[in-house]
């Protein structure tokens, strides 16, 4: 029997987050650690960004700082990402991913100039309040389960270099997306159940 692997938008992304590690792994020489001048290119640097270097915003959720932040990222994406695909489309899928990950990155922008950030876990924040917070709402559970496990993985993955405002910022666009998505879904089938 013949079995074809999908292709999903978790598996794209991994994919890609791969694929740039592994370019910057080449680049700089090292399989281990990616070299501080890539990440100061790639990567999301404050000042540079201040300076017209906008692109960082959107490179910087590709670029890991080392083998561990990859491999670490790259297993939370995968749960929460699987997850995510059962609830939201294609297109609501990768809006979210890169709508959350921007937003931890616009933050990011708050800390000192110098501050040097990468990796995609505000992204995959956004993945992971966005699915919490929309199966509370389709559920027609109190959203304060969804809120208080969102806020609960912030603290835990609070810890010495670990942007926490790219993971609130990721965390923050999650939920405000997944909760309008939830209540247009209610509304529309609403319309639909008492259509004349």
């Amino acid at each position: 029997m013949k079995t074809t692997l999908r292709v999903t938008p978790t598996i794209i992304l991994i994919i890609a987050n791969l694929g740039v590690y592994t370019f910057t792994s080449v680049a700089g020489g090292s399989l281990l650690f990616t070299s501080q001048d890539l990440i100061e290119i790639l990567g999301q640097d404050n000042m540079l960004v201040m300076n017209g270097w906008y692109w960082q915003l959107f490179t910087s959720m590709f670029v890991h700082v080392d083998l561990l932040h990859l491999f670490g990222n790259m297993f939370f994406l995968l749960i929460f990402g699987i997850r995510a695909e059962g609830l939201f489309s294609k297109k609501e899928f990768f809006f979210i991913y890169f709508a959350s990950g921007l937003s931890g990155n616009l933050l990011t922008l708050l800390m000192p100039p110098s501050t040097l950030s990468a990796g995609a876990s505000g992204a995959i924040f956004g993945m992971f309040s966005a699915s919490a917070i929309y199966l509370g709402k389709t559920l027609g559970q109190s959203i304060m389960s969804a809120l208080m496990y969102s806020f609960f993985l912030l603290i835990l993955s609070a810890g010495r270099n670990v942007n926490l405002l790219a993971h609130f910022g990721g965390l923050a666009a999650g939920l405000i997306i997944g909760y309008s998505l939830a209540k247009n879904r209610k509304l529309a089938k609403w319309s639909l159940t008492f259509e004349p």
